[in-house]
């Protein structure tokens, strides 16, 4: 059966496409010599199958090899017809970890390093009428220290809150055709003050660029463009004006034209800004009441077994009075993001930076390019309220220090690609320079907790566990984005941060910890670790399996009240 056969993109859809999903021919290469033994010619042999796009790790990929796995190859077979050779051929890969290399008929066509961001290469003069052959290689050694691996274990079995590995193709693969003219990409720029939508495009060919915004399928404003030099901008004063709100997604959809190219697409209309302490969306304060998504689950490791357990992952929090999450150590697909701008759940866009050795300058080149990708991939994406590329800076093993340049340098890049968002340099502590002051404190004591932050609206100062790392500057925005983490397990090789000797004791220090958090007028959110258990680590408000752990409509009540902070 082929799974995950939904299209990839919401927000960049033409109805031309093809999913590539299924069954692909596979073979491992632990010598990393499939080149040399030609495994890109199309007469070569290949052993064994995999169930793209479930990576080798995963039950559902149909092998389940948990091993570490440096290098392996897939492929498969295509049929094209001369209709579709008219058009240029893109192929598409919604993720490959960690470098990926494409052939097409034996010929090398394109590449891309980096294992958590979408690529794609026009394959069509590589191509006949008729089938034709494509071939993958993946290579990711995740022990690398210039690899960032976010929660993928790099001891062979998993342990405390690193995972199973994830390798090779672990998102949708497509194909899709697109006119010679056409439009690469676009973003929104929205003011939901004068209800105006800023569109701007790259372009290939030369026309004008139309796009007509629908409401609810009533059509609510249009503009037209001529693009010169590659790139085209328009802005379109909306007659209706629905704001993007938590829990209120109301989005826009979109139709772009350019010549012969149609493109569906949607936006939403919101701000978002820092005052003083606040965090404000739309000019209104709202408190961040944020849970910790690791995106991990039982059968497919990285990647949901489909489109509706993304959702449900969404539902499920949101059903505990959460209304966003950190989607941690992960960059997360643009199915998930797709749910999150319908629903009207913030979420802070991050990057998974653990397993990279921050201590050298060097290092730049594993987070840099793409994370420049994942911003320019999901901007337009209503739900990230906000970017934070590293999480947690720990020294080398060998007790280097963090090369503070590094995180200077990505966040001052950051600021530099998108003005619109808030960006946290590096969570938790050793900020260098970061418009939000965010915090970890896993203080199990709700009383401790809550004197923690106590004189902040008294005299603009925290207790700081990191303090020997980082000054808290007077003034700046406070957000407890790692907090909790208790375990209701006393199994033997679990792991969670504190452990509660039965479910009252839980609850009860719950809402201690919570309340402490909510009460203070100087802090604009919190973030609990974590939605659900992922293996090992047991501190999840749902099992790994997504069964609740606890009584959401308790969770609920005690997240949901009214901060002190909000409006």
């Amino acid at each position: 059966m082929i799974m995950r056969t939904e299209h990839p993109r919401p927000q960049f859809k033409r109805q031309d496409w093809v999913c590539l999903n299924g069954e692909w021919e596979f073979e491992t290469d632990p010598g990393v010599s499939g080149y040399g033994r030609g495994l890109y010619e199309t007469g070569a042999t290949f052993s064994r199958v995999i169930n793209v796009p479930f990576c080798i790790e995963s039950k559902l990929s149909g092998i389940e090899e948990k091993d570490f796995i440096n290098s392996v190859w897939y492929r498969r077979k295509i049929t094209v017809t001369a209709e579709q050779l008219k058009k240029r051929v893109l192929l598409h890969f919604g993720a490959v970890d960690y470098e990926a290399k494409v052939y097409v008929n034996g010929e090398e066509s394109f590449s891309h390093k980096g294992g958590y961001v979408s690529f794609r290469g026009d394959i069509t003069d590589l191509l006949h009428e008729g089938e034709n052959v494509i071939t993958v290689n993946a290579l990711d050694d995740t022990r690398d220290r210039m690899i960032p691996a976010g929660k993928q274990c790099s001891w062979y079995r998993s342990s405390g809150c690193s995972y199973t590995r994830t390798t090779g193709i672990w998102q949708t693969v497509w194909l899709e055709f697109a006119p010679e003219t056409r439009i690469i990409k676009t973003r929104y720029e929205t003011d939901p003050f004068s209800g105006v939508v800023n569109i701007s495009a790259n372009v290939t060919g030369r026309g004008v660029l139309r796009a007509e915004a629908f409401y609810e399928g009533r059509s609510v404003g249009e503009a037209s463009a001529e693009a010169f030099g590659g790139s085209a901008a328009l802005s379109i004063a909306l007659t209706e004006t629905h704001l993007w709100e938590v829990g209120h997604g109301r989005l826009y959809d979109l139709v772009l034209t350019y010549g012969e190219d149609r493109v569906e697409s949607y936006f939403g209309l919101r701000s978002v800004a820092m005052d003083g302490y606040r965090f404000l969306l739309n000019g209104k304060s709202v408190f961040m009441r944020t849970v910790l998504d690791q995106g991990f689950y039982p059968d497919g490791i990285y990647t949901a077994p489909s489109d509706a357990d993304l959702e449900r992952d969404v539902d499920l929090s949101m059903a505990m009075g959460f209304n966003g999450a950190r989607l941690h150590q992960k960059v997360f697909e643009e199915r998930f993001l797709y749910h999150c701008d319908r629903k009207g759940y913030i979420v802070w866009g991050e990057f998974p930076d653990w397993g990279l050795c921050r201590s050298y300058p060097e290092a730049v080149y594993g987070i840099l390019p793409e994370w420049l990708e994942e911003i320019e991939r999901d901007f337009n994406h209503p739900a990230i309220i906000g970017w934070c590329p590293f999480n947690e800076t720990w020294n080398d093993d060998d007790g280097r220090p963090v090369y503070l340049d590094l995180l200077r340098l990505v966040w001052k890049t950051t600021k530099a690609v998108d003005n619109t968002r808030p960006v946290i340099d590096t969570s938790g502590f050793r900020h260098v320079n970061t418009d939000i002051f965010d915090l970890h404190d896993y203080n199990q004591n709700p009383d401790e907790l809550r004197s923690h932050y106590e004189n902040l609206p008294v005299d603009g100062t925290l207790h700081d566990n990191f303090s020997d790392r980082q000054k808290y500057k007077k003034g700046q925005p406070v957000f407890i984005s790692e907090y909790g983490g208790m375990t209701l397990t006393t199994e033997e090789h679990t792991w969670g941060y504190s452990v509660m000797s039965d479910v009252e004791q839980f609850y009860k220090t719950y809402q201690g910890l919570t309340d402490a958090l909510l009460d203070n007028p100087c802090i604009c959110g919190f973030c609990y670790t974590q939605l659900t258990d992922v293996e090992q680590e047991r501190n999840g408000v749902y099992y790994y399996d997504r069964r609740p752990k606890l009584d959401p409509e308790r969770i609920r009540a005690i997240n949901s009240r009214k901060a002190a902070i909000e409006d």
